[in-house]
Protein backbone atom coordinates (compact mmCIF):
# COMPACT_ATOMS: atom_id res chain seq x y z
CA UNK A 1 0.00 0.00 0.00
CA UNK A 2 0.77 3.47 0.11
CA UNK A 3 0.71 6.16 2.39
CA UNK A 4 1.19 9.76 2.34
CA UNK A 5 1.32 12.84 3.96
CA UNK A 6 -0.26 16.06 3.33
CA UNK A 7 0.15 19.36 4.85
CA UNK A 8 -1.88 22.39 4.26
CA UNK A 9 2.03 24.28 3.55
CA UNK A 10 3.11 21.42 1.75
CA UNK A 11 2.06 18.41 0.00
CA UNK A 12 4.27 15.06 0.16
CA UNK A 13 2.84 11.93 0.55
CA UNK A 14 4.30 9.39 1.93
CA UNK A 15 2.55 9.21 3.13
CA UNK A 16 2.57 3.68 4.64
CA UNK A 17 4.21 2.48 2.89
CA UNK A 18 1.80 2.86 0.38
CA UNK A 19 0.84 5.51 -1.44
CA UNK A 20 -2.58 4.47 -3.01
CA UNK A 21 -0.31 2.02 -4.25
CA UNK A 22 1.85 3.36 -6.02
CA UNK A 23 -0.43 4.94 -8.39
CA UNK A 24 -4.57 4.30 -8.21
CA UNK A 25 -3.16 1.56 -10.33
CA UNK A 26 -1.11 0.88 -7.68
CA UNK A 27 -2.98 1.88 -5.17
CA UNK A 28 -1.56 0.91 -2.56
CA UNK A 29 -2.47 3.61 -0.40
CA UNK A 30 0.64 5.38 0.27
CA UNK A 31 0.85 3.82 3.45
CA UNK A 32 1.14 0.57 3.57
CA UNK A 33 3.36 -1.92 1.80
CA UNK A 34 1.72 -2.11 -1.75
CA UNK A 35 2.95 -5.37 -1.84
CA UNK A 36 3.07 -7.05 1.36
CA UNK A 37 2.65 -11.07 2.73
CA UNK A 38 -0.39 -12.90 0.18
CA UNK A 39 -1.55 -14.42 3.48
CA UNK A 40 -5.32 -14.31 3.90
CA UNK A 41 -6.74 -10.95 4.42
CA UNK A 42 -9.12 -12.68 6.48
CA UNK A 43 -6.03 -13.87 9.53
CA UNK A 44 -3.29 -12.55 10.39
CA UNK A 45 -0.23 -14.32 12.08
CA UNK A 46 -0.12 -14.48 16.10
CA UNK A 47 2.52 -12.73 17.27
CA UNK A 48 4.50 -15.75 18.43
CA UNK A 49 4.86 -16.87 14.16
CA UNK A 50 5.54 -13.73 13.26
CA UNK A 51 9.91 -13.03 13.20
CA UNK A 52 11.39 -10.46 15.11
CA UNK A 53 13.81 -7.53 13.31
CA UNK A 54 17.36 -8.77 14.82
CA UNK A 55 19.66 -6.11 16.01
CA UNK A 56 22.60 -5.29 13.93
CA UNK A 57 25.83 -5.75 16.44
CA UNK A 58 26.79 -2.39 17.26
CA UNK A 59 30.09 -2.30 16.26
CA UNK A 60 30.90 -1.01 12.89
CA UNK A 61 32.05 -3.83 10.42
CA UNK A 62 35.26 -2.79 9.36
CA UNK A 63 34.56 -3.11 5.24
CA UNK A 64 32.00 -0.05 5.90
CA UNK A 65 34.41 2.41 7.91
CA UNK A 66 35.17 4.68 4.46
CA UNK A 67 31.52 4.83 4.34
CA UNK A 68 30.96 5.83 8.00
CA UNK A 69 34.43 8.22 8.02
CA UNK A 70 33.29 10.15 5.27
CA UNK A 71 33.06 13.91 4.77
CA UNK A 72 30.29 15.72 3.21
CA UNK A 73 31.03 18.69 1.40
CA UNK A 74 28.29 21.21 1.76
CA UNK A 75 27.85 23.78 -1.11
CA UNK A 76 24.34 26.08 -1.95
CA UNK A 77 21.43 24.49 -3.43
CA UNK A 78 19.50 27.43 -4.99
CA UNK A 79 17.37 27.38 -1.64
CA UNK A 80 18.31 30.27 0.85
CA UNK A 81 19.39 29.08 3.98
CA UNK A 82 19.64 25.25 3.00
CA UNK A 83 22.57 23.42 1.90
CA UNK A 84 23.12 20.11 0.29
CA UNK A 85 25.85 17.65 -0.07
CA UNK A 86 26.15 14.34 -1.60
CA UNK A 87 26.68 11.22 0.75
CA UNK A 88 27.90 7.51 -0.32
CA UNK A 89 26.57 4.24 0.83
CA UNK A 90 27.52 0.69 -0.78
CA UNK A 91 24.78 -0.44 -3.45
CA UNK A 92 24.45 -3.73 -1.41
CA UNK A 93 26.00 -3.41 2.25
CA UNK A 94 26.39 -7.94 2.37
CA UNK A 95 28.99 -6.72 -0.45
CA UNK A 96 30.31 -2.96 0.35
CA UNK A 97 32.94 -3.23 -2.35
CA UNK A 98 30.58 -3.65 -5.29
CA UNK A 99 29.33 -0.49 -6.13
CA UNK A 100 28.08 2.34 -4.22
CA UNK A 101 25.10 4.43 -4.36
CA UNK A 102 25.05 8.22 -4.13
CA UNK A 103 22.35 9.91 -1.83
CA UNK A 104 21.48 13.54 -1.85
CA UNK A 105 21.40 15.26 1.65
CA UNK A 106 20.26 19.05 2.56
CA UNK A 107 19.99 20.47 5.71
CA UNK A 108 19.38 24.35 7.28
CA UNK A 109 21.59 24.70 10.13
CA UNK A 110 20.03 25.58 13.63
CA UNK A 111 19.21 29.00 14.03
CA UNK A 112 19.47 29.60 17.73
CA UNK A 113 19.41 30.94 20.44
CA UNK A 114 20.23 28.05 22.85
CA UNK A 115 22.22 24.85 22.64
CA UNK A 116 22.76 23.08 19.51
CA UNK A 117 20.59 19.87 20.02
CA UNK A 118 22.05 18.08 17.23
CA UNK A 119 20.67 16.98 13.62
CA UNK A 120 16.99 16.38 13.15
CA UNK A 121 16.02 14.27 10.26
CA UNK A 122 13.02 13.97 9.16
CA UNK A 123 11.05 12.06 6.26
CA UNK A 124 7.85 12.49 5.30
CA UNK A 125 6.60 8.92 3.96
CA UNK A 126 5.56 7.35 0.70
CA UNK A 127 7.45 5.53 -0.05
CA UNK A 128 8.85 7.79 -2.52
CA UNK A 129 8.32 11.23 -1.12
CA UNK A 130 11.31 13.38 -1.39
CA UNK A 131 12.44 14.13 2.12
CA UNK A 132 13.92 17.13 0.65
CA UNK A 133 11.26 18.83 -0.99
CA UNK A 134 9.25 18.09 2.51
CA UNK A 135 12.57 19.94 4.38
CA UNK A 136 12.77 22.85 1.86
CA UNK A 137 9.45 23.07 1.83
CA UNK A 138 7.41 22.69 5.15
CA UNK A 139 9.95 21.53 7.91
CA UNK A 140 13.16 23.12 7.47
CA UNK A 141 10.63 26.84 7.68
CA UNK A 142 7.29 25.21 9.46
CA UNK A 143 8.41 23.64 11.98
CA UNK A 144 7.93 24.84 15.56
CA UNK A 145 10.26 27.82 15.56
CA UNK A 146 11.60 26.59 18.73
CA UNK A 147 12.99 23.23 17.55
CA UNK A 148 14.58 24.85 14.39
CA UNK A 149 16.33 26.87 16.83
CA UNK A 150 18.28 24.11 18.41
CA UNK A 151 18.28 21.91 15.96
CA UNK A 152 20.11 21.42 12.57
CA UNK A 153 17.12 20.34 10.32
CA UNK A 154 18.52 17.52 8.09
CA UNK A 155 16.99 15.28 5.21
CA UNK A 156 17.79 12.63 2.32
CA UNK A 157 16.05 11.36 -0.33
CA UNK A 158 16.07 7.83 0.24
CA UNK A 159 17.46 5.71 -2.08
CA UNK A 160 15.62 5.32 -5.57
CA UNK A 161 13.75 8.57 -4.45
CA UNK A 162 13.91 11.76 -6.27
CA UNK A 163 17.18 13.43 -6.31
CA UNK A 164 19.24 10.04 -4.69
CA UNK A 165 19.73 8.14 -8.27
CA UNK A 166 15.29 7.65 -8.83
CA UNK A 167 13.86 4.98 -10.28
CA UNK A 168 12.26 5.31 -13.62
CA UNK A 169 9.86 3.43 -15.10
CA UNK A 170 7.47 4.72 -17.69
CA UNK A 171 7.48 8.05 -19.70
CA UNK A 172 4.89 10.54 -19.31
CA UNK A 173 2.61 9.34 -21.84
CA UNK A 174 2.71 6.23 -21.06
CA UNK A 175 2.22 6.86 -17.20
CA UNK A 176 -0.98 8.91 -18.30
CA UNK A 177 -2.56 5.67 -19.87
CA UNK A 178 -1.48 3.37 -16.56
CA UNK A 179 -3.42 6.36 -14.64
CA UNK A 180 -6.38 6.54 -16.78
CA UNK A 181 -6.51 2.17 -16.94
CA UNK A 182 -9.92 1.05 -15.14
CA UNK A 183 -9.32 -0.57 -12.12
CA UNK A 184 -12.47 -1.90 -11.37
CA UNK A 185 -13.01 -3.98 -14.25
CA UNK A 186 -16.30 -6.06 -15.20
CA UNK A 187 -15.36 -8.81 -17.86
CA UNK A 188 -12.49 -10.60 -18.58
CA UNK A 189 -11.04 -8.71 -20.99
CA UNK A 190 -11.07 -5.19 -18.42
CA UNK A 191 -9.17 -7.65 -16.50
CA UNK A 192 -7.00 -8.32 -18.88
CA UNK A 193 -6.40 -4.90 -19.82
CA UNK A 194 -5.37 -3.83 -15.86
CA UNK A 195 -3.25 -6.69 -15.87
CA UNK A 196 -1.01 -5.52 -18.78
CA UNK A 197 -1.17 -2.48 -18.00
CA UNK A 198 0.49 -3.81 -14.27
CA UNK A 199 3.03 -5.52 -16.59
CA UNK A 200 3.95 -3.17 -18.68
CA UNK A 201 4.59 -0.74 -15.22
CA UNK A 202 7.14 -3.46 -14.17
CA UNK A 203 8.46 -4.44 -17.06
CA UNK A 204 9.49 -0.42 -17.64
CA UNK A 205 10.65 -0.36 -13.59
CA UNK A 206 13.45 -3.56 -14.66
CA UNK A 207 14.47 -2.09 -18.27
CA UNK A 208 15.76 1.16 -16.94
CA UNK A 209 16.46 0.32 -13.24
CA UNK A 210 17.35 -3.03 -13.41
CA UNK A 211 20.34 -3.11 -10.96
CA UNK A 212 19.21 -0.61 -8.13
CA UNK A 213 15.56 -2.42 -8.48
CA UNK A 214 17.34 -4.92 -5.91
CA UNK A 215 18.38 -2.27 -3.37
CA UNK A 216 15.50 -0.38 -2.60
CA UNK A 217 13.92 -1.75 0.53
CA UNK A 218 13.49 0.24 3.94
CA UNK A 219 15.91 -2.17 5.85
CA UNK A 220 18.78 -0.85 3.20
CA UNK A 221 17.29 2.63 3.52
CA UNK A 222 17.42 2.79 7.68
CA UNK A 223 21.03 1.78 7.16
CA UNK A 224 21.90 4.33 5.01
CA UNK A 225 20.26 6.87 7.70
CA UNK A 226 22.91 5.48 10.18
CA UNK A 227 26.33 5.71 7.72
CA UNK A 228 24.10 9.37 7.55
CA UNK A 229 23.90 9.93 11.49
CA UNK A 230 27.32 9.29 12.07
CA UNK A 231 28.30 11.64 9.59
CA UNK A 232 26.92 14.44 10.62
CA UNK A 233 28.55 13.75 14.10
CA UNK A 234 25.71 12.72 15.94
CA UNK A 235 26.07 9.86 18.66
CA UNK A 236 22.30 9.14 18.25
CA UNK A 237 19.93 9.60 15.88
CA UNK A 238 16.61 12.53 16.43
CA UNK A 239 14.21 11.52 13.91
CA UNK A 240 10.39 12.62 13.13
CA UNK A 241 8.87 10.05 10.13
CA UNK A 242 5.21 10.56 8.84
CA UNK A 243 3.55 7.86 7.39
CA UNK A 244 5.70 5.51 6.40
CA UNK A 245 8.43 7.70 7.71
CA UNK A 246 7.73 5.31 10.82
CA UNK A 247 7.92 2.16 9.18
CA UNK A 248 11.93 3.59 8.13
CA UNK A 249 11.50 4.97 11.88
CA UNK A 250 10.89 2.11 13.36
CA UNK A 251 12.90 -0.36 11.20
CA UNK A 252 16.19 1.98 11.93
CA UNK A 253 15.26 1.22 15.93
CA UNK A 254 15.03 -2.26 15.27
CA UNK A 255 18.43 -2.31 13.87
CA UNK A 256 20.06 -0.24 16.02
CA UNK A 257 18.57 0.19 19.35
CA UNK A 258 21.72 1.32 21.50
CA UNK A 259 21.53 4.31 18.80
CA UNK A 260 18.13 5.38 18.98
CA UNK A 261 17.58 8.63 20.27
CA UNK A 262 14.24 11.05 20.21
CA UNK A 263 12.36 9.26 17.85
CA UNK A 264 8.69 10.17 16.84
CA UNK A 265 6.54 7.37 15.02
CA UNK A 266 3.80 10.29 13.54
CA UNK A 267 0.97 7.92 11.14
CA UNK A 268 2.47 4.77 11.93
CA UNK A 269 2.43 1.42 10.33
CA UNK A 270 2.30 -1.85 11.68
CA UNK A 271 5.60 -3.98 10.51
CA UNK A 272 3.75 -7.12 11.69
CA UNK A 273 0.99 -7.51 8.88
CA UNK A 274 1.02 -8.86 5.63
CA UNK A 275 0.02 -6.58 2.89
CA UNK A 276 -3.22 -8.03 2.44
CA UNK A 277 -4.03 -7.19 5.38
CA UNK A 278 -2.46 -3.97 5.39
CA UNK A 279 -4.43 -3.24 2.18
CA UNK A 280 -7.91 -3.99 3.66
CA UNK A 281 -7.29 -1.82 7.00
CA UNK A 282 -6.13 0.87 4.81
CA UNK A 283 -9.43 0.24 2.64
CA UNK A 284 -11.04 0.49 5.61
CA UNK A 285 -9.52 3.62 6.86
CA UNK A 286 -10.46 5.23 3.56
CA UNK A 287 -14.14 4.28 4.19
CA UNK A 288 -13.99 5.69 7.18
CA UNK A 289 -12.30 9.19 6.54
CA UNK A 290 -14.93 9.06 3.58
CA UNK A 291 -17.98 8.36 6.13
CA UNK A 292 -16.35 11.50 7.82
CA UNK A 293 -16.94 13.66 4.59
CA UNK A 294 -19.89 12.76 4.44
CA UNK A 295 -21.25 13.62 7.27
CA UNK A 296 -19.54 17.04 7.29
CA UNK A 297 -20.87 17.33 3.41
CA UNK A 298 -24.49 16.66 4.37
CA UNK A 299 -24.22 20.07 6.55
CA UNK A 300 -23.37 22.68 3.86
CA UNK A 301 -25.61 24.30 1.62
CA UNK A 302 -23.09 23.42 -1.27
CA UNK A 303 -22.97 19.66 -0.24
CA UNK A 304 -23.50 18.34 -4.47
CA UNK A 305 -24.02 15.29 -2.56
CA UNK A 306 -27.26 15.53 -0.89
CA UNK A 307 -28.57 18.16 1.57
CA UNK A 308 -29.62 18.61 5.07
CA UNK A 309 -31.62 15.74 5.57
CA UNK A 310 -29.85 13.14 3.04
CA UNK A 311 -27.58 11.31 6.10
CA UNK A 312 -24.10 10.66 5.76
CA UNK A 313 -24.80 7.02 4.17
CA UNK A 314 -26.53 8.30 1.46
CA UNK A 315 -23.90 10.95 0.42
CA UNK A 316 -21.36 8.40 0.15
CA UNK A 317 -24.27 5.99 -1.81
CA UNK A 318 -24.77 9.19 -4.04
CA UNK A 319 -20.69 9.14 -4.18
CA UNK A 320 -20.14 5.84 -5.21
CA UNK A 321 -23.33 6.06 -7.81
CA UNK A 322 -21.55 9.00 -9.23
CA UNK A 323 -18.02 7.15 -9.59
CA UNK A 324 -19.76 4.25 -11.12
CA UNK A 325 -21.89 6.39 -13.90
CA UNK A 326 -18.24 7.99 -14.72
CA UNK A 327 -17.48 4.11 -15.77
CA UNK A 328 -19.66 3.95 -18.78
CA UNK A 329 -19.94 7.63 -19.20
CA UNK A 330 -16.17 9.80 -18.62
CA UNK A 331 -16.49 13.62 -18.47
CA UNK A 332 -14.17 16.29 -20.60
CA UNK A 333 -11.97 18.19 -18.40
CA UNK A 334 -10.55 20.50 -20.92
CA UNK A 335 -6.86 18.88 -20.58
CA UNK A 336 -4.55 19.87 -23.26
CA UNK A 337 -3.49 16.20 -23.56
CA UNK A 338 -6.80 14.95 -24.08
CA UNK A 339 -7.70 12.94 -20.63
CA UNK A 340 -11.23 12.43 -19.99
CA UNK A 341 -12.08 12.39 -16.13
CA UNK A 342 -12.68 8.32 -15.66
CA UNK A 343 -13.66 6.35 -12.55
CA UNK A 344 -9.87 5.54 -11.88
CA UNK A 345 -8.94 9.43 -12.01
CA UNK A 346 -11.70 10.50 -10.05
CA UNK A 347 -11.59 7.63 -7.28
CA UNK A 348 -7.67 9.00 -6.75
CA UNK A 349 -8.89 12.76 -6.74
CA UNK A 350 -11.45 11.82 -4.41
CA UNK A 351 -8.98 9.84 -2.18
CA UNK A 352 -6.35 12.70 -2.05
CA UNK A 353 -8.74 14.68 -0.91
CA UNK A 354 -9.05 12.44 2.22
CA UNK A 355 -5.61 13.42 3.96
CA UNK A 356 -6.27 16.63 5.41
CA UNK A 357 -9.68 17.70 5.80
CA UNK A 358 -8.95 21.12 4.87
CA UNK A 359 -9.28 19.50 1.41
CA UNK A 360 -12.58 18.76 1.43
CA UNK A 361 -13.76 22.42 0.43
CA UNK A 362 -12.05 21.82 -2.54
CA UNK A 363 -13.62 18.36 -3.19
CA UNK A 364 -17.04 19.50 -2.78
CA UNK A 365 -16.26 22.20 -5.81
CA UNK A 366 -14.42 19.69 -7.88
CA UNK A 367 -18.15 16.95 -7.22
CA UNK A 368 -19.82 20.21 -7.92
CA UNK A 369 -18.19 21.23 -11.04
CA UNK A 370 -18.40 17.31 -12.46
CA UNK A 371 -22.03 16.34 -11.42
CA UNK A 372 -23.52 19.97 -12.63
CA UNK A 373 -21.80 21.02 -14.66
CA UNK A 374 -20.45 18.16 -16.46
CA UNK A 375 -16.64 19.53 -15.80
CA UNK A 376 -14.14 17.16 -14.68
CA UNK A 377 -11.07 19.84 -14.62
CA UNK A 378 -11.10 19.81 -10.58
CA UNK A 379 -11.36 16.42 -9.79
CA UNK A 380 -8.61 15.29 -12.48
CA UNK A 381 -6.75 18.39 -10.79
CA UNK A 382 -6.99 16.44 -7.65
CA UNK A 383 -5.97 13.23 -9.26
CA UNK A 384 -2.65 14.96 -10.57
CA UNK A 385 -1.69 16.59 -7.39
CA UNK A 386 -1.83 13.03 -6.15
CA UNK A 387 0.57 11.90 -8.94
CA UNK A 388 2.71 14.73 -9.10
CA UNK A 389 2.24 15.16 -12.36
CA UNK A 390 2.95 18.82 -13.71
CA UNK A 391 1.07 21.00 -16.59
CA UNK A 392 3.75 19.41 -19.36
CA UNK A 393 2.72 16.20 -18.85
CA UNK A 394 5.71 14.34 -16.74
CA UNK A 395 5.37 12.93 -13.85
CA UNK A 396 7.97 12.94 -10.48
CA UNK A 397 9.12 9.63 -9.39
CA UNK A 398 7.05 9.08 -6.63
CA UNK A 399 5.10 6.29 -7.76
CA UNK A 400 7.97 4.81 -9.52
CA UNK A 401 9.64 4.31 -6.03
CA UNK A 402 6.37 3.52 -4.31
CA UNK A 403 5.77 0.65 -6.36
CA UNK A 404 10.18 -0.52 -6.30
CA UNK A 405 10.36 -0.24 -2.27
CA UNK A 406 7.01 -1.91 -1.70
CA UNK A 407 7.02 -4.67 -3.94
CA UNK A 408 10.64 -5.46 -2.27
CA UNK A 409 10.11 -4.79 0.83
CA UNK A 410 6.76 -7.64 1.12
CA UNK A 411 5.28 -10.51 -0.59
CA UNK A 412 2.46 -9.20 -3.31
CA UNK A 413 -0.64 -9.07 -1.74
CA UNK A 414 -2.44 -10.87 -4.60
CA UNK A 415 -0.58 -13.19 -7.09
CA UNK A 416 -3.63 -13.80 -9.46
CA UNK A 417 -6.74 -12.15 -10.43
CA UNK A 418 -8.41 -14.93 -9.17
CA UNK A 419 -7.20 -14.07 -5.74
CA UNK A 420 -8.64 -10.79 -6.46
CA UNK A 421 -11.82 -11.86 -7.34
CA UNK A 422 -12.29 -13.73 -4.41
CA UNK A 423 -11.12 -11.49 -2.08
CA UNK A 424 -13.64 -8.66 -3.49
CA UNK A 425 -16.34 -9.71 -0.95
CA UNK A 426 -14.08 -8.89 1.97
CA UNK A 427 -12.78 -5.49 0.32
CA UNK A 428 -16.17 -4.57 -0.43
CA UNK A 429 -17.59 -5.19 3.01
CA UNK A 430 -15.04 -3.01 4.43
CA UNK A 431 -15.57 -0.12 2.45
CA UNK A 432 -18.82 -0.12 0.01
CA UNK A 433 -16.99 3.36 -1.64
CA UNK A 434 -13.12 2.01 -2.46
CA UNK A 435 -13.66 -1.23 -1.84
CA UNK A 436 -13.24 -3.27 -5.48
CA UNK A 437 -10.77 -0.25 -6.52
CA UNK A 438 -8.27 -0.84 -3.83
CA UNK A 439 -8.28 -4.63 -3.99
CA UNK A 440 -7.58 -4.42 -7.77
CA UNK A 441 -5.16 -1.44 -7.24
CA UNK A 442 -3.42 -4.33 -4.94
CA UNK A 443 -2.47 -6.73 -7.19
CA UNK A 444 -0.20 -4.48 -8.61
CA UNK A 445 3.18 -6.24 -7.08
CA UNK A 446 2.30 -9.68 -8.51
CA UNK A 447 4.19 -8.83 -11.71
CA UNK A 448 7.69 -7.18 -9.99
CA UNK A 449 11.01 -8.32 -12.05
CA UNK A 450 12.49 -8.37 -8.57
CA UNK A 451 11.33 -10.91 -6.19
CA UNK A 452 10.97 -9.30 -2.62
CA UNK A 453 13.38 -9.45 0.33
CA UNK A 454 11.29 -9.16 3.13
CA UNK A 455 8.53 -10.40 4.93
CA UNK A 456 5.58 -9.61 7.92
CA UNK A 457 7.48 -9.01 11.10
CA UNK A 458 7.38 -7.66 14.48
CA UNK A 459 9.91 -4.55 15.69
CA UNK A 460 11.22 -4.78 19.58
CA UNK A 461 13.93 -2.53 19.57
CA UNK A 462 15.12 -3.98 22.90
CA UNK A 463 17.10 -1.22 24.75
CA UNK A 464 16.31 1.60 22.64
CA UNK A 465 15.29 4.41 24.95
CA UNK A 466 11.57 5.74 24.47
CA UNK A 467 9.87 6.11 21.11
CA UNK A 468 6.42 8.21 20.70
CA UNK A 469 4.28 6.72 18.77
CA UNK A 470 1.65 9.19 17.15
CA UNK A 471 -1.87 7.84 15.84
CA UNK A 472 -4.83 9.69 14.69
CA UNK A 473 -8.21 8.17 15.32
CA UNK A 474 -10.03 8.68 11.88
CA UNK A 475 -6.76 8.47 9.99
CA UNK A 476 -7.67 7.17 6.36
CA UNK A 477 -4.02 6.03 5.08
CA UNK A 478 -2.41 4.73 8.56
CA UNK A 479 -5.55 3.59 10.57
CA UNK A 480 -5.52 4.23 14.45
CA UNK A 481 -4.84 0.62 15.18
CA UNK A 482 -1.91 0.53 13.43
CA UNK A 483 -0.07 2.89 15.84
CA UNK A 484 -1.34 1.36 18.69
CA UNK A 485 0.00 -2.14 17.82
CA UNK A 486 3.47 -0.55 16.81
CA UNK A 487 3.53 0.95 19.93
CA UNK A 488 2.54 -2.34 22.09
CA UNK A 489 5.78 -4.29 19.62
CA UNK A 490 8.06 -1.60 20.33
CA UNK A 491 9.23 -2.55 23.93
CA UNK A 492 9.96 1.39 24.54
CA UNK A 493 6.80 2.64 22.51
CA UNK A 494 5.15 5.39 23.94
CA UNK A 495 1.37 5.78 22.59
CA UNK A 496 0.52 9.45 22.08
CA UNK A 497 -3.08 9.80 20.30
CA UNK A 498 -4.80 12.44 18.47
CA UNK A 499 -8.98 12.54 18.45
CA UNK A 500 -9.43 13.41 15.07
CA UNK A 501 -9.46 13.86 11.00
CA UNK A 502 -6.94 13.41 8.42
CA UNK A 503 -3.93 11.60 7.75
CA UNK A 504 -1.07 12.21 11.00
CA UNK A 505 -1.10 14.66 13.81
CA UNK A 506 2.43 16.97 14.76
CA UNK A 507 1.61 19.87 13.18
CA UNK A 508 -2.05 19.61 12.23
CA UNK A 509 -4.02 22.33 14.47
CA UNK A 510 -3.51 20.05 18.12
CA UNK A 511 -1.62 22.36 20.46
CA UNK A 512 -1.78 19.64 22.86
CA UNK A 513 -0.03 17.29 20.38
CA UNK A 514 2.55 19.78 19.07
CA UNK A 515 3.35 20.90 22.88
CA UNK A 516 3.56 17.13 23.67
CA UNK A 517 5.98 16.09 21.22
CA UNK A 518 7.89 19.97 21.16
CA UNK A 519 8.86 18.64 24.95
CA UNK A 520 10.22 15.09 24.04
CA UNK A 521 12.65 16.80 20.61
CA UNK A 522 13.25 19.70 23.26
CA UNK A 523 13.98 18.46 27.05
CA UNK A 524 13.55 13.99 25.70
CA UNK A 525 10.38 14.12 27.97
CA UNK A 526 8.48 11.42 26.90
CA UNK A 527 4.55 11.54 27.29
CA UNK A 528 3.16 8.83 29.41
CA UNK A 529 1.83 5.70 27.10
CA UNK A 530 -1.39 5.99 26.13
CA UNK A 531 -1.57 10.37 26.39
CA UNK A 532 -4.50 11.45 24.09
CA UNK A 533 -4.94 14.57 22.43
CA UNK A 534 -8.08 16.15 20.34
Amino acid sequence: MTTRRTHRRSRSMFSARSRIAATLLAVTALVVPGCSSGGPATSTSSAAETPKLAALPGAIPSALAPYYGQRLKWRACGVPDFECATLRAPLDYTKPGGGDVQLAVARKKATGPGKRLGSLLVNPGGPGGSAIGYLQAYAGIGYPAEVRARYDMVAFDPRGVARSEPVKCLDGKAMDQYTLTDVTPDDQREVDGLAGEYKKFAEGCGRQSPKLLRHLSTVEAARDMDVLRAVLGDKKLTYVGASYGTFLGATYAGLFPQRVGRLVLDGALDPSLSSRRLNLDQTAGFETAITAFAKDCAQQTDCPLGGPKTTSKQVAQNLRAFLDNLDARPLPTGDADGRKLTESIATTGVIAAMYDEAAWQQLRDALASAMQQNDGAGLLLLSDSYYERDAAGEYSNLMYANAAVNCLDLPPAFETPDEVRRALPAFEKASPVFGKTLAWAALNCAYWPVAPAGEPHRIEAKGAAPIVVVGTTRDPATPYHWAKALAGQLSSGRLLTRDGDGHTAYGRGSTCIDRTINAYLLRGTAPADGTRCS
